[in-house]
């Protein structure tokens, strides 16, 4: 019996210990290649849920949008008229009646600066019957307004809050005008 073996040509590999070392790294990204294309489908199914939820809530949205313009022509005809500008009358004076002095003067109270008073404030209902107000403050200096404004800024009471102008008052003084929504509490609108 004759064995031809030629260890240059064709060296001796172990393949056993080639499998032990390389094994167990295949078999890692082997199961981190499940794991992976599990979530993957995992996050497709959910997203056809979301698909579905957001098609039925756009439906939704289609049927009040075509019954609010069913409404609003009828709400439109001529003999309508008088009875829909006399209820936007009284729902605009009902508005207006609920704005709470008293809220909006703790609310300033809690953000106006010590250095600053308030001169007058006028509110009003923008397009969005949302509460503008306009303010007219006094104080020694520009930065006092300004720290005004930050605070109305980080307040849940006042939203886009703004500088508008500000000039040298009588005397040393600095007086401005600062421009902000005023937001109630959800629980104060509740109670009215």
């Amino acid at each position: 019996m004759r064995l031809d073996i030629n260890l240059a040509t064709r060296p001796y590999e172990d393949a056993r210990e080639f499998w032990m070392r390389w094994g167990l790294g295949v078999g890692i990204l082997g199961l981190l290649t499940l794991v992976l294309l599990g979530w993957t489908i995992t996050g497709w199914i959910n997203a056809g849920r979301d698909r579905h939820n957001i098609a039925e809530l756009q439906r939704k949205i289609d049927e009040r949008d075509r019954e609010r313009a069913s409404d609003q022509a009828v709400l439109e005809l001529a003999a309508n008229r008088s009875t829909r500008d006399q209820s936007q009358f009284l729902n605009s004076l009902i508005q207006r009646k609920s704005f709470s002095w008293t809220r909006v003067f703790e609310d300033l109270e809690r953000v106006v600066p010590d250095n600053l008073h308030v001169v007058s404030l006028r509110p009003e209902l923008n397009e969005q019957n949302q509460i503008l107000l306009e303010m007219k403050v006094a104080g020694d200096t520009r930065s006092a307004a300004v720290e005004l404004v930050h605070r109305m800024e980080s307040s849940k009471h006042f939203a886009n809050a703004q500088l508008v102008q500000s000039q040298a008052g009588e005397g040393s003084g600095v007086s401005s005008v600062v421009v902000a929504l005023y937001v109630p509490d959800a629980a104060d609108r509740r109670a009215k």
